[in-house]
């Protein structure tokens, strides 16, 4: 049989179990433009590679701020995380409402994990084809989730997503032991370094294309404009340069 006879609704198995629409939604987010995090025992910071359409378009956005305290990377289909983005930044308002306090990361994760998990169960809907990084800081100190079209939430010391992201993975896995004990500059550099195994050949990290965000228990969610971006890129070229001559 052919495979399309199994993929034109999300509720129908193939005779191998698989659900093709949510493997789709998964595939887009592996094709979307990279998105990385990665934490400290203080500091959690985003680092994404925004794409231009064309040479007269402006950058996409990667890093959007849910609440003071938590924002969000991602990868994958742009506009399927304008609904859980309107979603999370609602329930901080509400639980802040009622509470007085901020919502828990991890309780976030989780219930938009679920979000994603209803639409691979439901023919009304096709899965959200969007990989997100939620990063912020509650009780338990910095936190770093991933949630997934599947309905999975994993959390993370470090992790990347999206188009050849496997590069920014080898360097945070070879990095990541020494990430506790890291200033929040000395993070954001090794956040750009790894986000530049993720370019390709032909292009380079700069201010306009690399959206970075920093977040930690005695600064709110701060994204960083592209001036400090440009400083933050120079101290990579430094550090470059410095590696090189040890070499």
């Amino acid at each position: 049989m052919h495979r399309s006879q199994y993929d034109t609704d999300v509720t129908v198995w193939s005779p191998e179990g698989r659900l093709y629409q949510v493997e789709y939604a998964m595939q887009a987010v592996t094709n979307g433009s990279a998105c990385l995090g990665l934490r400290s025992n203080t500091t959690v910071v985003l680092a994404g590679l925004k794409r231009q359409e064309s040479k007269y378009s402006s950058h996409v956005e990667k890093i959007f701020k849910i609440d003071n305290h938590v924002g969000m990377g991602i990868a994958g289909l742009n506009a399927d995380s304008r609904p859980l983005l309107k979603y999370m930044r609602t329930e901080c308002l509400n639980h802040k409402y009622v509470f007085g306090g901020n919502l828990q990361i991890g309780r976030m994760a989780d219930d938009v994990a679920d979000k994603h998990q209803r639409c691979t169960q439901s023919y009304v809907r096709r899965p959200y084809g969007i990989g997100l990084l939620i990063a912020g800081v509650d009780k338990k100190g910095p936190r770093l989730f991933e949630t997934s079209p599947n309905g999975t939430a994993q959390e993370w010391k470090a992790i990347a997503i999206g188009a050849r992201a496997q590069s920014a993975k080898t360097y945070l896995e070879k990095h990541f032991e020494s990430f506790p004990d890291l200033t929040d500059d000395d993070l954001v550099v090794h956040a750009l370094k790894a986000l530049g195994g993720c370019v390709q050949g032909d292009v380079e990290l700069t201010k306009e294309n690399v959206s970075l965000s920093v977040v930690s228990a005695t600064r709110n969610f701060d994204a960083l404009d592209e001036d400090r971006i440009a400083i933050y890129l120079d101290m990579v070229e430094v550090a470059g340069g410095a590696d090189t001559a040890m070499d």
